[in-house]
């Protein structure tokens, strides 16, 4: 039987008790500043089994480790020059690493997807980092929703996600960056972006004094979250690029606007920054795609947004709620890297 859904707001007591259901096994939903992470024990195969089964996620898809600061990071991931001057400029923060693993490495291979690689991240939230010090444990947590489907940015977004799927959710308010980590792979000589996020490829191409490379979608082995190409999906139809309401054509719409954008002719306008503001939309995604998934709209139309900056982020996750879904007997249910993880 599932257990009853526990939202509490942050105290000491709440926070202990979450660190206790972590180290028993047990799933806590939790805030950081990108989205509310699904946190279990990463060195617990069964507790990380349970994040696959409540978020209904594809086993292949490796999860981020989550810790309180670089050096604990280290107990489990090979860091070289590289990775210490990103953790050096960007921790912690909204920067994910895809290292080697230590040769000692205790995070389990379902939490990596039995990769010789670890995603390892030192988050900004006060209240994240507390939790991971009183875990004393890497967590691994994506993002706390169904797998494939609008991440979340405050705990009533987990509530109607996941609902008794876990058991608690510790209650930070929501989340200041609302847009999940980037995700860097240091594994080769190379420097690829995984995943754009809130640190954009020119900040660390500026620290690293090299070029990053984009990597393309995998849908078959993804080597960190938010690489498969149907993913943040809302339950309505996306549509990208929207320069004009067409009822004939695409039925009764609702448009995430941004900046000076046409919103003639649309049922309902949410906008994710009036002033075009990258980061203010940002912030704004999720919440304003959780708004916009109404019965009463037949789709939502995304205004055009320059893909520079943290329009690249936004952009790569609307073409991920745009792509075509996958079949319901697959991974996916009618409520995501996710990704998602934070």
């Amino acid at each position: 039987m599932s257990p009853a859904l526990t939202i509490r707001p942050y105290s000491e007591g709440a926070l202990s008790q979450a660190a206790a259901k972590l180290r028993a096994g047990e799933l806590v939903a939790f805030p950081t500043e990108t989205v509310y992470g699904l946190g279990a024990d990463a060195t617990n195969a069964d507790a990380v089994a349970a994040i696959f089964a409540a978020k209904q996620r594809p086993s292949f898809n490796p999860l981020i480790s989550h810790f309180p600061d670089r050096d604990a990071a280290a107990k489990q991931a090979v860091f070289d020059a590289r990775a210490d001057m990103l953790a050096k400029e960007f921790w912690p923060g909204a920067l994910t690493l895809v290292l080697k693993k230590q040769s000692d490495c205790t995070v389990c291979d379902l939490t990596t997807a039995g990769l010789p690689s670890i995603a390892v991240r030192v988050p900004a939230h006060p209240m994240a980092r507390e939790l991971l010090r009183a875990v004393g444990r890497p967590v691994a947590a994506p993002s706390a929703n169904r797998s494939g489907r609008i991440s979340p940015t405050t705990a009533g977004h987990v509530a109607h996600s996941l609902g008794s799927a876990i058991g608690m959710i510790l209650d930070g308010g929501p989340c200041g960056v609302g847009l999940e980590s980037t995700v860097i792979d240091l594994t080769t000589d190379r420097v690829v972006m995984l995943r754009p996020g809130g640190i954009t490829a020119e900040q660390v191409a500026k620290v690293l004094g090299t070029e990053v490379v984009m990597a393309e979608t995998d849908d078959t082995a993804p080597k960190s979250p938010g690489m498969m190409t149907s993913h943040y999906a809302p339950g309505l139809p996306v549509r990208l690029e929207a320069t004009a309401a067409d009822t004939a054509k695409y039925g009764h719409e609702v448009l995430l606007g941004f900046g000076d954008c046409t919103t003639k002719g649309f049922d309902a306008v949410l906008w994710l920054s009036k002033t075009g503001d990258d980061v203010e939309a940002a912030a704004n995604l999720f919440a304003k795609l959780h708004e916009a998934d109404q019965k009463q709209f037949d789709g939502i139309a995304i205004a055009p947004i320059p893909d520079i900056g943290l329009g690249v982020a936004i952009n790569d996750r609307m073409k991920r709620a745009s792509a075509p879904r996958a079949p319901a007997s697959s991974s996916s249910d009618t409520s995501s890297s996710n990704s998602k993880s934070p």
